[in-house]
């Protein structure tokens, strides 16, 4: 029998396709959320704030008091999680709140009770509710799997970070020595010429500061030349690793389908399984429905009998409910 506690956890998380609670749930946080950060970006318009005060701050304190009881019902339920490190009924609850989303849901939603207690700036107060947005990520898999990609290959991105950094400090220290005596109102030191360096490293070029001498001149040339390539090591080092993970994804959704299908057969609990590992690997229907498709095709043309009873397989059994698009 599902506890109270077990359909809280259920209706919380990301919503399953044949769970209309969960998925109302899920839409009715999305909008909210949405309208917040629309509403932050709307208040910082002075002449909308003062004149539509009240119908902010309302919808603030109704913004909240829905996100603290949200708050408070995932920590109450994070036991039903599945993973050892959340059983424990204190510690377990300990270690979930200290994962970055339920992070970010308290820091969302701690400033405006800090802000009865103490003088806060308005506009820091603001800055931190936009935040929100990235509770969004909770309800997206894309998100979700861009966050696990920077995770993985954090390492192999902070080497890139290091060299460019290193890049910038140097293309500073160079162009502070050839343009300090010519422009000593903008290469007048080191740390005023790192504007010039960071911007010209990146490839941006606002052009608001440029060598003079034909030294900086040709400095500059090869730092944009060299920067191009420097650069772009984050960005592919994002690509092969967004890619990699999906290739992983759909290879481990592949291998439960094969163990489904060694019999020929999908079961009602297969259909379970189909969508707890859809669901998990944070594919989505049509392209999980792509991989059952496809793993079927391979097995119709590979066998045609069961190896262990004999019986016809039938490859065309009915697809389970979420992946029949």
């Amino acid at each position: 029998m599902t506890t109270l506690r077990r359909r809280t956890y259920e209706v919380l998380e990301a919503a399953k396709e044949d769970d209309f609670a969960s998925r109302v749930i899920d839409g009715f946080l999305i909008i909210l959320i949405t309208l917040n950060v629309l509403a932050v970006i709307l208040e910082s318009v002075e002449t909308l704030y003062r004149d539509y005060a009240q119908v902010f701050v309302i919808f603030e304190l109704f913004s909240v008091g829905v996100f603290s009881v949200e708050y408070v019902l995932r920590v109450w339920s994070s036991v039903e999680h599945g993973s050892s490190l959340y059983q424990h009924p204190l510690w377990g609850r300990v270690r979930y709140m200290r994962t970055p989303m339920a992070f970010l849901d308290l820091l969302v939603i701690l400033p405006v009770y800090l802000a009865f207690l103490i003088n806060i700036d308005l506009r820091f107060l603001r800055v931190l509710r936009l935040l929100r947005i990235f509770r969004l990520t909770r309800y997206a898999s894309s998100m979700r799997l861009l966050v696990d990609v920077i995770k993985q290959e954090a390492a192999n991105i902070g080497a890139a970070l290091f060299i460019l950094m290193t890049m910038v400090v140097f293309a500073a220290s160079v162009i502070y020595l050839v343009e300090a005596d010519v422009q000593p109102e903008k290469f007048g030191s080191i740390p005023d010429a790192l504007w010039w360096a960071i911007v010209t490293t990146t490839t941006i070029g606002y052009g608001d500061v440029v060598p003079m001498t034909p030294w900086g001149k040709v400095f500059g040339s090869l730092l944009g030349v060299i920067s191009v390539g420097l650069v772009a090591l984050p960005t592919g080092l994002l690509a092969s690793g967004f890619g990699q993970a999906l290739q992983y994804r759909r290879r481990e959704f592949e291998e439960v389908i094969e163990e489904i299908l060694a019999d020929g057969k999908i079961t009602a609990a297969d259909h379970d399984i189909l969508d707890a590992a859809r669901d998990r690997l944070g594919l989505s229907d049509r392209e999980a429905a792509a991989v059952l498709h496809a793993a079927r095709q391979r097995l119709k043309h590979m066998i045609t009998h069961c190896p262990h009873c004999g019986e016809a397989i039938e490859p065309d059994d009915p697809l389970p409910p979420r992946l029949q698009r």
